[in-house]
């Protein structure tokens, strides 16, 4: 994987640019009807503009971008709200709803090790879909909960563009950031040790969509 941290204002003249030249077309409507694979996700990521960090503060709406991986609505189905950026050092990268409806950060420390166990047993993401797990994993959330940042903003250079991304303080995951429109995020998880990316969406909260 290509990916090298650069100091933000050593790309934004770049990153302006780029957001031009992907302007001319709504990115939202690039998005598939239904599922893809990944080399189509990953042609899709590599056409779209790049993202400042600047432009990602605020609280955002995740949801799966379906590509035949085993995290394809796991996050979902576990009442995954989104990601919280309030500057470039402080970010919530998994913001949950509870069934009260109150949303509360969890520790990434405690579901990478989740994360790695469900990657080398494939087969057991299909029953993990189930509302039930969902309803279960509501009395574990009292455990995860973190009030803390725990994780960074960045420009990268991963794909052969600079762009946003996060990085996690305490967990070996970096998110890439590339702009669909003003709004919305398509976003791909490099977890060490996953040969299949994971794709992902995120729409402003808020926004104009």
């Amino acid at each position: 994987m290509e990916l090298d941290v650069t100091a933000p204002e050593a790309v934004a003249s770049d990153i302006k640019a780029t957001q031009t030249v992907g302007a001319q077309l709504p990115g939202s409507a690039l998005l598939p009807a239904g599922p893809i694979d990944t080399a189509a996700a990953l042609a899709l990521f590599d056409r779209l503009a790049a993202v400042d960090t600047t432009q990602l503060l605020g609280s955002w709406r995740g949801s799966s971008l379906a590509s035949g991986h085993p995290f394809d609505g796991l996050l979902e189905n576990c009442h995954w709200h989104g990601k919280r950026f309030e500057s470039d050092e402080q970010v919530h990268p998994l913001v949950f709803r509870r069934r009260n409806g109150d949303l509360i950060s969890l520790e990434p420390r405690l579901l990478t090790p989740g994360l790695n166990w469900l990657l080398s047993q494939p087969l057991l993401a299909k029953p993990l879909g189930n509302p039930l797990v969902g309803r279960l994993f509501q009395l574990l959330m009292p455990l995860l909960v973190t009030r803390h940042s725990r994780a960074r903003l960045r420009i990268t250079r991963h794909r052969g563009q600079d762009s946003a991304a996060m990085i996690y303080d305490h967990a070996p995951i970096v998110d890439c950031f590339r702009r669909l429109d003003a709004n919305t995020l398509l976003g791909v998880m490099d977890l060490k040790g996953m040969q299949q990316p994971f794709f992902f969406l995120l729409r402003r909260e808020g926004g104009d969509l």
